[in-house]
C-alpha cells in the first residue's frame, strides 16, 4: 500500500506540473478564433500554426531568440571557465575559511536581481557596455558562478584523488592527471552545471530588461511587450520560452541521473 500510495503521489505530482505546460502547447497550437471560445476547450478541436506563426514573425522575436542563444552560450563558457578551477579548489583543498566561501557563494543569490542590475548598468553605461549583449553575459555569469562552483564541487568530491595520484607516479603532469583523470568521469556533472547555467540565462528577465534597450533577449523581448499584446501572442511566446527547457530535461536526463544518482564510475 505505501508503495503504491508513493506511485499515485508521484503521477499527481507529475499531472500538476504537465497540466500548464500542456495547456500553453494547446494555446500555441490553436487558431486565434479556438482562443476566444469560452470555455476553452481542453482538446485540440482546430489545430493551427497561426498563433505561432504570427508570434515568430513579430518584431524582435527572430532576433531576441538569436541575443538569448548569444548570451546562454557565452554565460556557459564564462561560468565554466571561471567555476571549474573553483570548484576543483573546493573539492580538493582544505584551506581556511571554506566552509564560509561555500556559505558567500549562496548568499550571493540571495540578492534581488535589481540590487545587481541597477549598479551594473550605471557601470555599464559609463564603460560603453550598456545595451550590449556583453554586460548580459556579464550579469548572467555572475548569478550563475554559484551553481556551477557548487556543482562541480560536488562532483569532484566523487573524484577518487588516489586515481590523479597514481597518474602523477607514473610520469604524468597535474593538469595532465586533471585533463585525462578527472575530467572524463567528472563530465556527467560539468555538462549538468553547464545546461543548468543556459537555462538560467534563457529564462532570466528582469536583468536583461534593464540593461538592454535593442539588444534585448527573447524573454525581456517578451516582457516589455506583454501589456499590449494580444492573448495569441502570449500562449506562443510562454510557449517559446517552455521549449529550451523541456529540451533540457529530455536531453540531460542520462547525466542527472549519473551525477546525483549510484552510476558515476
Amino acid at each position: 500500500m505505501r508503495r503504491f500510495a508513493l506511485q499515485v503521489f508521484c503521477v499527481a505530482i507529475s499531472l500538476f506540473m504537465a497540466a500548464p505546460i500542456y495547456l500553453i502547447t494547446l494555446a500555441a497550437f490553436s487558431s486565434r478564433e479556438s482562443l476566444n471560445e469560452f470555455p476553452l476547450p481542453l482538446v485540440p478541436t482546430d489545430p493551427s500554426t497561426e498563433t505561432l506563426s504570427g508570434f515568430l514573425s513579430s518584431t524582435g522575436v527572430i532576433a531576441g531568440g538569436v541575443n538569448s542563444l548569444m548570451v546562454g552560450l557565452n554565460t556557459v563558457v564564462l561560468a565554466l571557465l571561471i567555476g571549474l578551477p573553483a570548484g576543483y579548489a573546493v573539492a580538493r583543498y582544505a584551506f581556511r575559511g571554506r566552509q564560509p566561501y561555500q556559505l558567500f557563494l549562496l548568499l550571493t543569490r540571495a540578492l534581488p536581481i535589481v540590487v545587481l542590475s541597477v549598479p551594473l548598468a550605471r557601470i555599464f553605461l559609463t564603460t560603453g557596455l550598456y545595451d550590449t549583449t556583453y554586460a548580459v553575459t556579464l550579469l548572467h555569469t555572475a548569478l550563475a558562478l554559484p551553481t556551477t562552483v557548487l556543482i562541480t564541487a560536488a562532483v569532484f568530491v566523487a573524484v577518487s584523488p588516489e586515481q590523479e595520484e597514481a597518474a602523477q607516479i607514473f610520469g604524468a603532469s597535474p593538469v595532465q592527471a586533471f585533463v585525462r583523470i578527472v575530467m572524463p568521469q567528472a563530465l556527467p556533472g560539468i555538462a549538468a552545471a553547464a545546461v543548468f547555467t543556459f537555462v538560467m540565462s534563457w529564462n532570466e528577465v528582469l536583468g536583461a530588461a534593464i540593461l538592454t534597450l535593442n539588444q534585448r533577449t527573447l524573454p525581456a523581448q517578451v516582457l516589455s511587450t506583454l501589456s499590449f499584446s494580444p492573448l495569441a501572442y502570449r500562449f506562443a511566446g510562454g510557449f517559446a520560452l517552455v521549449v529550451p527547457a523541456l529540451l533540457f530535461i529530455a536531453i540531460m536526463r542520462k547525466y542527472l541521473l549519473n551525477m546525483w544518482g549510484t552510476t558515476l564510475k
